[in-house]
């Protein structure tokens, strides 16, 4: 799962700077920038924070954030097909 990579693209896709989006979701620039970084994996109280601060569904998110590696090796060429169609979907009809 790459959770700080894509709260990274959706706030800069919404044009934030993180100091902006650290302050409006109550962290610091610092935590934001190690969850961003996939350093720390925020608790759920702060994921749904910043799910709300990108405007994003939290389940959305985790949809979005997920790779090849978080689905079962007899799933993934399913996974493969429909990913792709089924994330451009989800980020026009949230407008991520």
């Amino acid at each position: 799962m790459d959770l700080g990579n894509q709260i990274k693209n959706i706030r800069k896709q919404k044009g934030q700077t993180q100091a902006e989006f650290a302050t409006s979701v109550g962290i610091t620039q610092t935590y934001l920038s190690q969850i961003e970084s996939n350093l720390k994996e925020p608790n759920l109280s702060t994921l749904k924070s910043i799910s709300e601060g990108l405007d994003v569904p939290l389940p959305i998110l985790f949809f979005l954030s997920m790779t090849e590696e978080d689905i079962g090796p007899n799933k993934r060429n399913a996974f493969k097909i429909v990913s792709p169609s089924v994330k451009s979907l989800v980020n026009e009809f949230f407008a991520v």
